[in-house]
């Protein structure tokens, strides 16, 4: 495992091979499967797991409640949220869970709103905001997500 010097890892649950890049902060308690790269200024809450070969491109947080499973590409600025209903100083009692199943990809600036699942080889589209879960294979695209390809 490779931690850039200027990178903030307060978790152990890393896995061989991983590489984790300048300006990275990782919360005690996340999980980091193998062979995994975190670009440039991500951020991983505690209450994230992240399954192995998982690249996470610059720019994008990881917020308790995901779970990322194996061979996941998430592009440049990839958003989750992990509430529907944020309220400044008003945690919820659990944080939703949103499930991103192996070998699915996220493009570029998309969103995916809290506690859906994008099945497994699923393609969420640049700049696609995913508002319902998405079937194993699929392709979605735009706003709303729609389905471009059924899986």
């Amino acid at each position: 495992m490779t931690i850039h010097r200027l990178a903030d890892v307060m978790t152990d649950a890393i896995g061989a091979g991983t590489r984790i890049w300048q300006f990275v902060v990782v919360l005690e308690g996340a999980r980091i499967g193998r062979d995994c790269n975190i670009c440039a200024q991500c951020l991983i809450e505690g209450d994230v797991v992240v399954g192995d070969r998982v690249t996470v491109k610059s720019g994008v947080q990881l917020w308790d409640g995901l779970r990322v499973g194996d061979d996941v590409f998430i592009g440049p600025n990839a958003t989750f949220t992990n509430d529907l209903f944020p309220r400044s100083r008003q945690r919820p009692e659990a944080f939703a869970r949103t499930l991103i199943e192996d070998g699915a990809s996220i493009g570029a600036n998309a969103t995916i709103l809290a506690g859906l699942t994008i099945g497994a080889g699923a393609m969420v589209g640049a700049g696609a905001v995913v508002t319902k879960s998405v079937p194993p294979g699929a392709v979605v695209v735009g706003n709303p997500a729609r389905t471009l390809r059924e899986g």
